[in-house]
C-alpha cells in the first residue's frame, strides 16, 4: 500500500502537504501495546468517509516496537515504534462488515480463518481476526504481507482486550453511515417538477 502523505490529509489539504485555507489533521484511534521484551505492536486507524464517486474506508497501520521505554527514572522514557517500516492495509466496507461478526461474537475468525486477501501491483497482504481464549483472552488480529518478486514476508500481529474490542466495535459501526454515504451535506435539486406531479395526482378526479 502507498504510505504517501496525501493519504492522511484532510478535505481542505493540498497535495504538497499545504492547505487551501487552514492546516487540517486527519484524527487517528490509535492502540500502543509496547512490552519489556520490544515485541509489542501499535496500530492506528484513519476513518475515509465517502466522496463524489470514491467509495468510504477505514485505512489501519501496523508498526511493530523498536525500542523498550523505562517511566521508572528521573527522564522517563517511552517505546518506539518502526512506523518507517509500518505496513497499511485499506479496510472497505467488506472487510470491515466481516471482522464485526468476529468483534460481536457472530464467528470465531474472519473466513473460518482464512482472513481477508489484499492483492495490488506491489504484492499481496492478509487480514486475520480471531477471538482468543487461551493462552489470554481478547482478539487477535494480524496483518502479512509479500512483496511481488519477493518469497519474504513481513508480518505484525496485535492483542485487543475484550474493552479495546468493544470500544473499537462501536467506532466501526458509527463509521459505516460515512463509509457508504459520505459527510452529509444540503444538496439544492430542482424538484419543481416532481411537485406538479404530485399536486396533478392529488388533483386529479377519482376514479
Amino acid at each position: 500500500m502507498n504510505t504517501n502523505k496525501d493519504y492522511t490529509l484532510g478535505a481542505n489539504a493540498t497535495a504538497d502537504g499545504g492547505a487551501a485555507d487552514k492546516p487540517t489533521y486527519r484524527p487517528r484511534l490509535s492502540f500502543y501495546h509496547a512490552n519489556s521484551r520490544g515485541t509489542g505492536s501499535a496500530m492506528q486507524l484513519e476513518l475515509h468517509p465517502a466522496h463524489d464517486s470514491i467509495d468510504g474506508s477505514i485505512w489501519a497501520q501496523f508498526a511493530n516496537q523498536i525500542t523498550v521505554g523505562d517511566r521508572r527514572g528521573p527522564v522517563p522514557t517511552y517505546s518506539t515504534f518502526d512506523w518507517e517500516h509500518s505496513i497499511w492495509v485499506k479496510l472497505d466496507f467488506s472487510d470491515l462488515t466481516k471482522m464485526l461478526q468476529v468483534f460481536r461474537g457472530e464467528s470465531e475468525s474472519v473466513e473460518d480463518g482464512k482472513g481477508l486477501y489484499h492483492s495490488s501491483p506491489r504484492g499481496t497482504t492478509r487480514i486475520t481476526l480471531r477471538h482468543m481464549v487461551e493462552p489470554m483472552s481478547g482478539y487477535s488480529m494480524a496483518v502479512y504481507r509479500t512483496l511481488k518478486g519477493s518469497n519474504e514476508e513481513t508480518s505484525t500481529s496485535i492483542l485487543l482486550s475484550a474493552n479495546e474490542a468493544y470500544g473499537l466495535t462501536v467506532a466501526i459501526e458509527a463509521s459505516l453511515g460515512f463509509l457508504c454515504f459520505g459527510i452529509p451535506q444540503v444538496v439544492k435539486r430542482d424538484t419543481s417538477e416532481y411537485r406538479r406531479n404530485v399536486k396533478g395526482m392529488r388533483d386529479a378526479p377519482a376514479a
